[in-house]
């Protein structure tokens, strides 16, 4: 059962200088690209290795900061009061903060509700936490589909919840980046904090995916 009461409050005046996934770019942006090629086309820079920074970046740096957060609010019932009441101080609190990250709100999935987040207008996401947006989150296609059909957007990606579950949309803004706190998987109360934070996958905070289960924490 779907009940994705997700929130418009974006404004469409309302300054989006990221990352976006149209063709607008800043003049610094041009630039970056143009000396980036610049640097490929004499043999300076390896575009595979670029390609893999960005997907360390991407799949491993940003998330595991992420991760962190969320074993945190595992393990520690006052920092999870804090951090679901200023997501911001709190993950500061670990050391995250930055551009991208000013304005954070940490949503936690319940036995009844399952939170999922997409940006509508563009692609606004939370990089000091989460790192570089996946492909798929900048796409139109999910940014539609999560809107309309958020159960199917699971099914997508192979995830199937609980019979009567309801799912919760956030929609990202410019003012406002939301992340998910996913259920802690069973079985894991004699894990650390560091091993259940292997548990944590970006998709999980994204809400299109789920924490994986206590067997898969490293060793």
């Amino acid at each position: 059962m779907a009940d994705h009461p997700h929130t418009h409050d974006h404004d469409h005046d309302h300054d989006h200088d990221h990352d976006h996934d149209h063709s607008h770019l800043s003049e610094m942006e041009v630039r970056v690209r143009a000396l980036q090629s610049l640097l490929e086309e004499k043999g300076h820079v390896d575009p595979d290795a670029v390609n893999e920074l960005i997907s360390v970046y991407e799949n491993e740096v940003g998330p595991k900061n992420g991760a962190k957060v969320v074993a945190r609010a595992w393990t520690d019932p006052d920092y999870a009061q804090r951090l679901f009441a200023d997501a911001t101080a709190a993950i500061a609190e670990l050391g995250f903060s930055g551009r991208q990250g000013e304005h954070m709100v940490a949503v936690p999935n319940t036995a009844e509700t399952h939170n999922m987040v997409v940006c509508t207008l563009c692609s606004c996401y939370p990089w000091p936490v989460l790192g570089a947006p996946p492909v798929w989150y900048k796409s139109a296609p999910y940014r539609a589909k999560a809107v309309a059909d958020p159960a199917g957007v699971l099914a997508d990606f192979g995830v199937s919840l609980p019979e009567g579950t309801k799912i919760r949309v956030w929609d990202s803004t410019a003012e406002l980046r939301y992340m998910v706190v996913p259920l802690r998987p069973a079985g894991t109360e004699g894990l650390t904090e560091d091993q259940l934070a292997a548990l944590v996958t970006r998709d999980s905070m994204i809400g299109t995916g789920l924490a994986l289960p206590g067997d898969g924490a490293a060793a």
